[in-house]
């Protein structure tokens, strides 16, 4: 309900923001720009919430490493899986408290381990967990040695952890290069508009004398449109690349992609008001 509230609160700031731009400015880069501010002020509230949820995510991973070596602990003492989780019900694990508690509500009126962990598995919509999971469904449906697959669980949750932050420290250096790259194609972008295009557009046509094309037509407004596209979609592609490079998931990069969505449109819009 909170969130529901924020994004409400972001659309009513960016709708009044848009009117109020178009009320006072009727035209003109300045409006384009505040236009481009009441856009994010309206989009941010629907950012922070996907933020929240991917970090909600990532602790739910977290906590289930912590929920396992406890359910481990449970079972090489001799207590049967099910009864194990019972008993965690009420233990803290962050995020992924409430989808313990649901498993262990499922166990205790008489739903089947296997069913109750594949509810789990859904709820938690990760696929770490889900692969987790199966491996203790097949060694209960199989009656192997419950203990022994669950700390190779645990093992394994744990090496994932540990690759994937070993990963993102390993390529941090390259994410700070893609958004050094990314201001470095803004400025030539910039400069190829404001002071390129028009030293061409203002040279002597006797100057060009030879030529099939007529120098007269390159205006920089011909271009401003292709190049401020051209930007666009080379932030949305470049924000995808760096996270699927440092967190190894597209759904990652779609942060990036906002941050230098936003950059791009401050910058172009903010450049064409003091340069224009």
């Amino acid at each position: 309900m909170e969130f529901e509230k924020m994004h409400w609160l972001g659309i009513g700031i960016g709708v009044a923001g848009a009117v109020t731009s178009i009320a006072i400015f009727r035209g003109g880069n300045l409006m384009y720009f505040l236009l481009v501010l009441s856009l994010l002020a309206g989009a941010i509230p629907f950012m922070i919430s996907f933020l929240l949820g991917e970090s909600r995510q990532k602790e739910k991973e977290e906590k289930f490493l912590a929920f396992t070596r406890d359910l481990v602990e449970m079972v090489r003492s001799g207590t049967p899986v099910s009864k194990s989780i019972m008993n965690l019900k009420n233990r803290n694990y962050g995020t992924l408290t409430s989808h313990v508690g649901k498993l262990a509500n499922q166990l205790s009126i008489g739903l089947t381990l296997t069913n109750a962990l594949n509810t789990f598995a859904k709820d938690t919509k990760s696929r770490v967990i889900s692969r987790a999971v199966g491996l203790i469904s097949e060694a209960e449906r199989a009656g192997g040695n419950i203990e022994t697959i669950l700390e190779s669980v645990a093992e394994s949750v744990n090496q994932i952890e540990n690759l994937r932050k070993e990963r993102k420290a390993a390529v941090s250096n390259l994410v700070t290069q893609g958004y050094l790259i990314f201001f470095v194609f803004i400025v030539i972008m910039l400069v190829l508009e404001f002071k390129i295009l028009p030293l061409v557009a203002n040279l002597d046509a006797a100057g060009a004398e030879g030529l099939n094309v007529s120098v007269n037509q390159l205006s920089p407004e011909a271009f401003s449109m292709p190049l401020f596209v051209m930007l666009l979609v080379q932030s949305f592609f470049a924000g995808i690349v760096i996270g699927k490079i440092s967190e190894g998931t597209i759904r990652s990069g779609i942060k990036h992609s906002f941050i230098l969505l936003a950059l791009t449109l401050l910058v172009t819009t903010g450049a064409k008001v003091l340069f224009a």
